[in-house]
């Protein structure tokens, strides 16, 4: 199937779940991906583009017309100096010490904080008992949009899904702010994402196939 009737499938699966797809940012993940694959996505309508490694997104971002950069992936202080006014969004912020770094380089960045609600050791994110704390802090440093997850390797993944989204309104609450973003949701559980109040997928297999 061509990338348009992926993203027409994807749209309709959406739709199924009695939710809005105009409502639901597709973030799409092009991480493996080359610059062709990356203006293929734009033309269709995709422009907020997902990467999971600093290089990668900034060689892609030479070649490819103006999109809305995401950065996905675990992000290294000693890289902060690189993503400086690049990204539009970085969804995957989940220590103090990163949130500092990125607040000297630049306090009006955009951030999503990066939740381990799956609590598996080989994902990264805050685990879910220190979150209220991180989030308050981070709240005070740069400007923080909502909370990312992803979901546990096996098994249903709403438990979890509806556990960021508790999370988030406790944080909205707390703060008296409007947190916009739930981002959780991947090719393989997004509609359940979607079911449990995510208002932004990443998307990779789901629109181009498997990774080269």
């Amino acid at each position: 199937m061509s990338l348009e009737e992926n993203l027409a499938a994807v749209r309709e699966r959406i739709t199924r779940t009695g939710r809005n797809p105009d409502e639901i940012t597709i973030v799409a993940v092009t991480k493996g991906f080359g610059a062709e694959v990356c203006r293929q996505a734009i033309e269709a309508g995709l422009t907020n583009l997902g990467e999971n490694r600093v290089q990668e997104a900034l060689a892609k971002m030479r070649e490819v017309p103006p999109a809305e950069w995401h950065l996905i992936g675990h992000l290294q202080t000693n890289k902060v100096r690189l993503v400086r006014g690049r990204f539009v969004l970085i969804q995957s912020v989940d220590s103090l010490h990163l949130a500092q770094a990125l607040a000297r380089a630049d306090s009006n960045q955009k951030v999503l904080i990066e939740v381990n609600v799956a609590r598996e050791p080989q994902k990264t994110g805050v685990d879910p008992a220190g979150a209220m704390a991180l989030i308050q802090e981070v709240s005070k440093l740069v400007e923080m949009k909502g909370l990312m997850a992803m979901g546990p390797t096996d098994g249903d993944p709403t438990p979890a899904f509806r556990e960021l989204r508790v999370l988030r309104d406790e944080a909205q609450q707390r703060l008296g702010t409007s947190l916009p973003i739930l981002s959780m949701g991947m090719s393989g559980d997004y509609e359940l994402a979607v079911r449990a109040g995510s208002t932004m997928v990443r998307l990779g297999q789901a629109l181009f196939g498997p990774r080269p």
